[in-house]
């Protein structure tokens, strides 16, 4: 008998591509289920139980899981993210964790390869103590850690880096108890003479040139 998905499985693949935010669109499955000769047996229902019973209907039709798996990998070609690449290592995050189940994995390039398969959930956590352990090696500010822990210990990279972006506007908020944003909020803080928030000893012309600086990376972040 050829190998198929558990239940559980097929669930957990059809929620990462599902996914209400960051997963296909109503249109992107309709026309990936047609590509790859599923029926789309309940295309008015929610994207994440519409996949669900394409993949289960089809799979006990057929016996096999390869059109799903073609379907995989249709849907993880890099190149159809280019214009909301954003959307692409979330998605492939948490598809991944549903595959580690069934010993597969999606890699950076789209490529779906074989991996020893998971046993527990456990296993994203570890990923992200991982990255959190490689981030503090390179010295990375607890600060900006602490803003952006729940989105490394649900293996969202993307959203993790744009926490601890965000995470410097409310440092410096915390700092100062001012309430502005953005460009206005770096000039109030950084900016003044001498500012509220220092990042040197301001006691020279050089630290005077390197809080400007500062001041003017801060505001492209």
């Amino acid at each position: 008998m050829a190998k198929q998905f558990t239940r559980a499985q097929l669930q957990a693949i059809a929620d990462a591509l599902g996914d209400t935010s960051e997963g296909l669109t109503g249109s992107e499955i309709a026309h990936l289920l047609a590509t790859c000769h599923i029926p789309d047996t309940s295309p008015e229902i929610t994207k994440r139980h519409r996949l669900f019973n394409a993949f289960a209907n089809h799979q006990n039709a057929k016996q096999d899981r390869i059109p799903i798996l073609a379907f995989i990998r249709h849907a993880m070609k890099p190149e159809a993210y280019i214009r909301t690449p954003d959307r692409y290592e979330p998605m492939r995050a948490r598809l991944n964790r549903a595959l580690l189940f069934a010993g597969m994995q999606i890699e950076a390039n789209g490529k779906l390869v074989s991996a020893d398969a998971a046993q527990t959930i456990s296993e994203a956590q570890r990923r992200a103590r991982e990255l959190r352990t490689d981030m503090e090696t390179l010295g990375i500010h607890p600060e900006v850690l602490r803003f952006c822990r729940d989105e490394l210990l649900a293996d969202n990279y993307f959203h993790a880096v744009l926490e601890a972006v965000k995470s410097i506007a409310d440092r410096i908020r915390e700092k100062t108890g001012l309430s502005s944003d953005g460009a206005v909020l770096v000039d109030q803080a950084l900016g003044g003479d001498p500012p509220l928030v220092c990042i040197n000893a301001w006691s020279s012309d050089t630290d005077r040139s390197e809080q400007r600086g500062f001041t003017n990376l801060a505001k492209h972040i």
